[in-house]
């Protein structure tokens, strides 16, 4: 893991509103003043893989705005916290950076239920948020989505991630179309996340004719599912759908395949990790969507897989690694839009004119083109589907998918 250092020289300091000037000892471009993004994800515990990834990811952004001097005067500085996915460490998380007075926005979290803790008190205190994994669609467009009456919820929340409403099509249309399979288990684990995509995926499958042919829940901290599975085996599916984690979702499938259970298990981004075949000796044939297409296909990302290699950082960036470069940079592109447009300084209400400027943040990223809706969604919403083949996710088709509401 790396350890950041600070960028602020030794000299006095004079604090502004959001920010800290630097005496410009040793530096070339002169004063510079110190702009901090927040990044909280799950750095310890069992999802700490797409933690570490999306931290890693957030700090390579900020290093290569300073490298190039994107924003002229400003020097960007990490400041990450783990929430270890729980909820109410993100609520703490989120009091942190809100007491921190040159934090001008926030990257994360990665789970929808730590998000739900963090909106009301960044969007009170106009600070932007900006997730790079968050798919709940009613952290953005409230419960009224399902009905056709979407709101804005809060004003600074933003996310480079799609939405469930647009995975859960997604990987409806892929298991019946394409996989053939009509049958299916639907299995979730009573989070935020894990919910929301397994009622997304019921809608759209049994839409297009599906069956489910059983539904069950389980605890996400559980380890033991030989009792559903039990119940999947009784049922005749042909395939389990599951609305989670890969923690759990690893020995699920491997227990589905040791009772005798020869399907294959699918998930959502939850699941799309190195770690979920590393918990699972039977994962061969088990399939996943996740957003964006994989970086590694994209020009658009060449760049940033050849610097996060070149930076040393001992953790994969993962799933999310392009999305939360992408969350960083839109960041970084508020502040210089900011800073643009105040005589080349940071505002002294620097968090509310970064929050003002998200909504003319627009570029080329990692994933592809950046910018957000009315909800603060991005307007990207390719989806991609994997499968595991000889022990890895093979990427097999990638689609724009169009939200129905």
């Amino acid at each position: 893991m790396l350890i950041l250092t600070s960028v602020l020289t030794t000299g006095a300091l004079t604090l502004t509103a959001c920010g800290s000037r630097d005496d410009g000892n040793g530096d070339k471009g002169g004063d510079k003043t110190t702009v901090v993004i927040g990044v909280d994800s799950p750095t310890s515990g069992d999802l700490s893989a797409l933690g570490l990834g999306i931290k890693n990811s957030a700090d390579l952004a900020a290093k290569t705005a300073n490298k190039e001097e994107y924003v002229k005067g400003i020097e960007f500085k990490i400041e990450a916290k783990d929430d270890q996915a729980q909820p109410n460490v993100g609520q703490q998380n989120a009091a942190e950076f809100i007491g921190m007075d040159d934090v001008v926005g926030v990257v994360g979290p990665l789970n929808s239920s730590v998000s739900q803790s963090m909106q009301k008190p960044f969007n009170d205190a106009g600070l932007t948020q900006v997730s790079p994994a968050n798919t709940g669609t009613e952290l953005t467009q409230g419960d009224g989505w399902k009905t056709g009456d979407s709101k804005r919820q809060f004003k600074t929340f933003f996310r480079t991630a799609t939405t469930d409403e647009v995975q859960g099509a997604f990987a409806a249309n892929y298991l019946y179309n394409t996989a053939k399979i009509k049958d299916v288990y639907l299995i979730d684990d009573q989070k935020t996340y894990g919910a929301g995509l397994a009622a997304s995926f019921k809608e759209n499958f049994t839409k297009l004719g599906g069956k489910i042919v059983g539904s069950d829940h389980v605890n996400p901290e559980d380890r033991d599912f030989n009792a559903v599975v039990t119940q999947v085996k009784k049922t005749g599916a042909k395939a389990v759908y599951y609305g989670g984690e890969y923690p759990a979702a690893g020995p699920l499938s491997q227990q589905l395949k040791d009772a005798g259970n020869k399907i294959p298990l699918m998930g959502g981004d939850g699941i799309y990790s190195a770690d979920f075949i590393k918990l699972n000796k039977k994962a061969e044939g088990d399939l996943s969507t996740s957003v964006g297409k994989p970086v590694e296909q994209l020009d658009s990302a060449k760049k940033f897989i050849a610097d996060y290699k070149a930076a040393g950082y001992k953790d994969a960036y993962e799933a999310y690694g392009g999305s939360t470069y992408d969350a960083t940079w839109a960041i970084i592109e508020a502040v210089k839009i900011a800073v643009e447009g105040n005589d080349g300084k940071l505002p002294e209400d620097a968090r509310a004119k970064v929050l003002e400027a998200m909504s003319k943040v627009k570029f080329s990223g990692v994933t592809g083109e950046v910018s957000f809706d009315e909800f603060g969604d991005t307007t990207n919403t390719m989806m991609t589907a994997y499968q595991v083949e000889k022990g890895a996710w093979a990427p097999k088709f990638s689609e724009a998918v169009k939200p129905q509401s």
